[in-house]
C-alpha cells in the first residue's frame, strides 16, 4: 500500500516521519499529473504547492484552524490530504470534484473563492470574530499566490490586518513570481528584492507586519520550521514561501508560456492535447482580429487583467508588444485605466473573462460609460462556461450591463460574425461597447437569409406563429427549435439582433406579426435580453406574448456546458414543446396567416433574398 492510500485525513500527517512526508509529496505529485492529465484543469499551480500543503496540514489543524486558499485553485492538494482523492476521477465533472474549495464538498473548505484576492480579507473577517467573541487558540491561515497579491482587494486587506497587531492572522505568500505568465509591476520587483536578501522584511516590515522568509517552499522542514514560528507570533505575520510552478512535470516545467496553468486533457508522456479538435474556438478568432485591427488601427491597444494567453491577445502580443498592457488580477484598475486612455486619443480593447467584469461594474458604469469613453470591452468565457463550477459562469454579464447608459452590448453567434461586430465596435466612438462569446469552438458559420434593419433573419417558414430572438452562440439551438416546431405544423421566424442593447427598434415590427415571441439566450432570465425584449416591447405597445428562456436566479454546479444548459430548460426539446404548447393554449389568430399574404417589409425583404436579390 502506498502512503497516499493511507492518507484519509489531515492528522495523518502528525504521524509520519520527515522521509516519509518527502516520499508522500512525490506520490501526490506523480497523482496530480495522472488524474489532472485526464481530467483536465490547475495541474501548474497544484504541482508547485505540493511540500507547502503537506507542512500547512502537518502544523495546523484543520478545520479547528481554517485554511484558506488564493487562488482557490491552488487546493487540489488540500482536497487530496483532506480525504478526496477519491473524487479525482471526476474532478470538474457532474456531480463530482470542484476545480475549486467547496464548503458543500468538506467541512475543511470555508468558501468558494475562485475569485482572486479575497483570502486576505475573508481571513480578516475571520480574525476580527475571534476576537471580538473572545475565542483564543486556534488560527487562521490565508495562503495567497499565483499572481492573487496584485490584486487591489488583497492590498486593501493587508492595510486594516495591518491595524490589528493583536489579532492573530498567518499569511502565507506563496511567491511562485507568476499568475498565468510571469508577474510583472512594482511589487513583483520588491519580492525579487526580498528573495535575494536586499530588502530585509521590505514593505510588510514597514506596514508593521512580522515577516519570516523567504523559505524554500519545496522543503517541507523548513516550511514546518517557519510556520510553527508563525503560529506563535501572536499577531499578523507574512510568512514568504518561494516556490516552482509547474515542478517536477516536464510538460509544465518546460512550459515558459504559463507552467501548465490550466491545462485540457493531455497525454502525460507526450504532452500532447488528447481528443479531437472542434474547429477554431471564439477566442482564436478574437486574436487573429485582434491583431489584423492593431496592424490597421495605431491607436487601438489591448488590456488583459493577468489573461493574456486565455484572452486570445498573445497573437497581437507578439506582434505589437509595447501595445498589450497586462495590469495583473486588477481588473478595476484596468477599466478606469481604459478611460484614461481613452480620454488621451488611444483606442482601448479591454479583454476579460464575462465573470471577472462583475468586479469592475462600477469603473464602467462611472469611469467609462459616465463620460461616454469610446471603450471596447471583449467578454470571454460569457454564459454557461461548464467544469469551472458556479463562480467562472458568464451567466450574469447582459443583466448587470444592460443597465448601463450608452453602452453597447453584441453577442456574435459565429466566428464571421465576431469578426463583424468586434470591426464595429472599434469603429465606434461615441461610447462604450461590449462584445460577448462563449469558451469553445465557433462551430460553422450560421449565414443570415436575409437582413432586416440590421437585424439578420436565419430562418423563416411556415405561419407567422412564432418569432425566436436568438442572443449569440445559442442560435444554432434557436434554428433546431424551428425545425421542430415546424415538424408540429407551426412556422417559425429565427432572428438574431447581433446588437442586443440597444434593442432594435425593428423587432417591434416583426413581433407585432407573430403570435408568440420567445427569446433565448445563456444569460440569467432575470434582468437579461429576454426581460429587455419584453420591456421594450411593452413600451412600443406590442401586445405579442413573450417567453424568455434563459438562465434561473441560482449558482449552477459544474458539469459539462450541454448538460448544466439542459438543467436550466435550455434544450431543443423543452423550447419546442413549451412553444407548442403555449400556441396550442392561445387558440387560432391572425398570425396564423400565410406569410405571404402579409403585406409589410420583412416579408418582401425575405422573398428578396430568396431571388438572390438582397443580401
Amino acid at each position: 500500500m502506498s502512503l497516499l492510500e493511507t492518507v484519509h485525513s489531515p492528522g495523518r500527517l502528525r504521524e509520519l516521519t520527515a522521509r516519509e512526508l518527502d516520499a508522500l509529496a512525490e506520490e501526490i505529485r506523480a497523482f496530480l499529473i495522472d488524474r489532472v492529465s485526464a481530467s483536465g484543469g490547475h495541474l501548474g499551480p497544484n504541482l508547485g504547492v505540493v511540500e507547502l500543503t503537506i507542512a500547512l496540514h502537518s502544523v495546523f489543524d484543520s478545520p479547528a484552524d481554517r485554511l484558506l486558499w488564493d487562488t482557490g485553485h491552488q487546493s487540489y492538494v488540500h482536497k487530496i490530504l483532506t480525504g478526496r482523492a477519491d473524487g479525482f476521477d471526476r474532478l470538474r465533472k457532474g456531480g463530482g470534484l470542484s476545480g475549486y474549495p467547496s464548503a458543500a464538498e468538506s467541512e475543511h473548505d470555508l468558501v468558494e473563492n475562485s475569485h482572486a484576492s479575497t483570502a486576505l480579507s475573508y481571513a480578516d473577517g475571520l480574525a476580527r470574530a475571534d476576537a471580538h467573541l473572545g475565542t483564543e487558540g486556534r488560527a487562521t491561515v490565508a495562503v495567497i499566490g499565483d499572481g492573487a497579491m496584485t490584486g487591489g482587494m488583497a492590498w486593501e486587506a493587508l492595510n486594516n490586518i495591518a491595524d490589528g497587531p493583536d489579532r492573530p492572522l498567518v499569511i502565507v505568500l506563496n511567491d511562485n513570481q507568476r499568475s498565468y505568465a510571469p508577474t510583472r509591476g512594482g511589487f513583483a520587483d520588491h519580492l525579487t528584492g526580498l528573495r535575494e536578501g536586499n530588502s530585509g522584511s521590505g514593505l510588510f516590515g514597514q506596514l508593521g507586519l512580522a515577516y519570516i522568509g523567504p523559505v524554500d517552499g519545496h522543503d517541507i522542514a523548513a516550511v514546518q520550521d517557519a510556520l510553527r514560528r508563525a503560529r506563535h507570533t501572536g499577531g499578523p505575520v507574512v510568512v514568504h514561501v518561494v516556490t516552482e510552478k509547474g515542478r517536477g512535470f516536464p510538460h509544465t516545467e518546460n512550459n515558459e508560456l504559463d507552467r501548465g496553468h490550466a491545462i485540457r486533457p493531455m497525454d502525460p508522456v507526450t504532452g500532447l492535447p488528447t481528443g479531437r479538435s472542434a474547429g477554431p474556438s471564439f477566442t482564436s478568432v478574437f486574436g487573429r482580429e485582434m491583431a489584423r485591427i492593431a496592424e490597421e488601427r495605431p491607436d487601438v491597444v489591448a488590456i488583459t487583467a493577468a489573461m493574456l494567453e486565455p484572452t486570445g491577445l498573445r497573437p497581437m502580443q507578439q506582434a505589437f508588444p509595447d501595445r498589450v498592457i497586462d495590469v495583473g488580477i486588477a481588473e478595476q484598475h484596468a477599466v478606469t485605466m481604459a478611460a484614461g486612455l481613452s480620454i488621451g486619443g488611444v483606442h482601448p480593447v479591454v479583454a476579460i473573462y464575462a465573470t471577472f467584469v462583475n468586479r469592475a461594474f462600477d469603473q464602467l458604469l462611472m469611469d467609462v460609460a459616465l463620460h461616454r469613453r469610446a471603450v471596447t470591452f471583449v467578454l470571454d468565457r460569457s454564459g454557461v462556461t461548464g467544469d469551472d463550477g458556479p463562480s467562472h459562469n458568464g451567466m450574469w454579464d447582459m443583466s448587470v450591463l444592460q443597465v448601463v447608459p450608452g453602452l453597447r452590448i453584441a453577442a456574435p453567434r459565429d466566428g464571421t460574425r465576431l469578426a463583424e461586430l468586434l470591426a464595429e465596435a472599434v469603429a465606434w466612438e461615441e461610447g462604450p461597447t461590449l462584445i460577448r462569446f462563449p469558451k469553445g469552438a465557433t462551430g460553422e458559420d450560421l449565414p443570415a437569409k436575409a437582413t432586416f434593419a440590421g437585424i439578420d433573419v436565419l430562418h423563416r417558414a411556415g405561419p407567422l406563429d412564432v418569432l425566436i430572438v436568438s442572443v449569440g452562440a445559442l442560435a444554432g439551438m434557436a434554428l433546431r427549435v424551428a425545425e421542430t416546431v415546424g415538424a408540429q405544423g407551426l412556422g417559425a421566424t429565427v432572428v438574431d439582433p447581433r446588437w442586443v442593447t440597444p434593442v432594435n427598434p425593428a423587432l417591434a415590427d416583426m413581433a407585432r406579426r407573430h403570435r408568440l415571441v420567445i427569446t433565448i439566450e445563456d444569460n440569467s432570465r432575470t434582468g437579461g435580453v429576454g426581460s429587455t425584449v419584453s420591456q421594450f416591447l411593452r413600451d412600443t405597445g406590442v401586445s405579442t406574448p413573450l417567453r424568455e428562456f434563459g438562465i434561473p436566479r441560482r449558482f449552477l454546479d459544474h458539469g459539462a456546458r450541454a448538460d448544466v444548459l439542459a438543467g436550466c430548460g435550455l434544450s431543443v426539446q423543452n423550447i419546442a414543446r413549451t412553444v407548442v404548447e403555449d400556441i396550442s393554449a392561445a387558440g387560432d389568430g391572425t398570425g396564423s396567416q400565410a406569410a405571404d399574404d402579409l403585406d409589410d417589409a420583412m416579408v418582401r425583404l425575405l422573398k428578396q433574398a430568396s431571388r438572390g436579390e438582397i443580401r
